[in-house]
This record gives structure tokens, C-alpha cells and sequence, in this order.
């Protein structure tokens, strides 16, 4: 009997699934290629360490074949202070306040998205709870922590910092002094300077990125009006000449540290009515129309 009992313990034991392999993270610096927006547009991400912006922020859509982990290599939860960008550098520390009631919190910016055109956030649940959205888009402001933000890029494998760091040093073959030591070469008492091994190369990953704190503070709702830029002009006579023939007007806009022009189409009393000038703008060909919030 006893042994009918083990033989049918092995057996269950034989037919159960093997459990599911947990997913490692691989936490890491990324700014990325280029991407295509469900609408096909194309983003084109870039390193901005004082971005600031207005715009439309949405809660993130629960996707069943969603990749485990996100852009920048971290475990994707719908329970983390965490959002996605189509631009900015990963991971980036930003402050996001709900310009409708003026709830504003912490997060991680850790992969790309929204993948609608005129959305400028997509937020966990989580952080779309602490924020008192809906079910619809919320405007929104986000500011970068510079400082913070800077720090990642030093430390994480990939950054900038790391790149330069371990680049090969050339050998000097021959340095001419005008003392005892003339015509020295390498291996003559000349070396280079050794590699030094970085931060990031040690540092726990795991830690920096560790998860940030569910919490929120309350700051005063604004009254705001829904606009739409097109930032695509270096020349004020070219964005002056675009205004004229679209009824819109020019207002100075900065991308980085360059000095662009903006041509603004608006005030628009709904987000329907923001989306619909923007897909105009879009299929005239003005690909860096976007709508801002102000």
C-alpha cells in the first residue's frame, strides 16, 4: 500500500508544470532608435536633462503578450511608480503634477510609450491612482530632476560616462622633453595611465532603481487651455509665413539648449477637439506637432 502511495506521488509530481522561470532584470542606460507610433508616426528619442513640458498623460493599457521587462531593462509591474516616454533618455527621475487637481508625485520614467501620437505619458495604475485620474487623459506637467537623473546616466551600464571611461587608451611611442628624460619611450619609465574601472561597473543596478515611494502632495489645480505646436522651425520668417497660412500664431519654443520656433494653433476647448487639429497638422506633414497644455 505504502509503496502504491509513493509510486502515485511521483507520478503527480512528474506531470506537474515546472514552474515558471522568474525574469532576471537587466537594469541599464538607453536613449534608443526611433519609433513608430500606432498611428505611424515616428518619435525620435534624444538625451534632454532639463526637459520640461506640458501635455496629455494616459494610464498605461495592460497588453497580455507585454514584454516582461521594459526599455530600460526593469521588471515591468503595473504597481510601480513608473512611466513611459517616447523621447526622453531612460531612466529618468521626473516630477509629474496633475494640472486638474494638483496632485503631484515622483516617478521613473523606464520605457517608451504611449504608443497614441499626442500623448506625452503613460503612467502605471498605481501612479494614475495617486494622481486621481480617470479613465480618460489627464493634463499633465512634467518636470526632470536634473541632478538625479544625471546621476544614472553616470553609474548604470551603457551610460555615457561608462562609454568614455572604458574607451582603449593609445600607447605614447615617443615624447620629446627638453631634460635628462629626452627621447623617452614606452617601457622606458613612460606608461599609460590605467582604466579606470567605473561606478557602474560595480555598482547594484538593482539598488539605484529600486522602487520608488507610492506617495503624493497635494498643490493647487490650474485652469489650462489646450493648445497644438508645431516645433519643426529653425527660422522665425519660415514659422511666421506657416502661421499666416493656418491662422495660428509664433511663439519661441527651446528643444535642448536650441532656440527653435513654434507655430500654435488654438485655444481648444476639448481634447477632441486637440486631437482632431493634430492629426491635420500630422497629415500636412508637420511632424512635430504635438499638444501642449497651458
Amino acid at each position: 500500500m505504502k509503496k502504491a502511495v509513493l509510486f502515485c506521488c511521483l507520478g503527480v509530481a512528474a506531470c506537474s508544470p515546472p514552474a515558471p522561470n522568474k525574469v532576471k532584470p537587466a537594469p541599464h542606460y538607453v536613449v534608443g532608435q526611433a519609433w513608430q507610433q500606432s498611428d505611424g508616426i515616428w518619435v525620435y528619442p534624444r538625451e534632454d536633462f532639463s526637459y520640461q513640458a506640458t501635455g496629455l498623460a494616459v494610464r498605461q493599457r495592460p497588453i497580455k503578450k507585454a514584454a516582461p521587462l521594459t526599455t530600460d531593462g526593469e521588471v515591468r509591474s503595473a504597481l510601480s511608480m513608473t512611466a513611459s516616454h517616447p523621447t526622453l533618455q531612460l531612466p529618468a527621475l521626473v516630477t509629474v503634477t496633475n494640472l486638474e487637481n494638483g496632485r503631484e508625485v515622483r516617478l521613473r520614467i523606464n520605457d517608451r510609450g504611449p504608443s497614441q501620437s499626442g500623448r506625452i505619458l503613460g503612467v502605471t495604475s498605481k501612479v494614475a491612482d495617486l494622481l486621481g485620474m480617470g479613465a480618460g487623459p489627464a493634463r499633465v506637467s512634467i518636470v526632470v530632476d536634473e541632478l538625479a537623473s544625471r546621476h544614472l546616466a553616470e553609474v548604470l551600464p551603457d551610460g555615457p560616462v561608462l562609454q568614455i571611461n572604458t574607451a582603449p587608451l593609445e600607447q605614447v611611442q615617443q615624447t620629446q622633453l627638453t631634460g635628462p628624460q629626452a627621447h623617452m619611450t614606452a617601457g622606458q619609465g613612460a606608461s599609460s595611465p590605467p582604466v579606470q574601472e567605473t561606478s557602474g561597473a560595480t555598482a547594484d543596478a538593482s539598488l539605484l532603481l529600486a522602487d520608488l515611494p507610492a506617495t503624493w502632495r497635494q498643490g493647487m489645480p490650474r485652469q489650462t487651455q489646450l493648445w497644438v505646436e508645431t516645433t519643426d522651425f529653425t527660422s522665425r520668417y519660415t514659422a511666421a509665413r506657416e502661421a499666416a497660412r493656418e491662422g495660428a500664431t509664433v511663439v519661441a519654443a527651446f528643444v535642448g539648449q536650441e532656440k527653435m520656433w513654434a507655430v500654435r494653433h488654438g485655444p481648444f476647448a476639448t481634447i477632441s477637439e486637440a486631437d482632431a487639429a493634430l492629426k491635420r497638422s500630422l497629415a500636412a506633414g508637420l511632424t512635430g506637432s504635438h499638444i501642449v497644455v497651458e
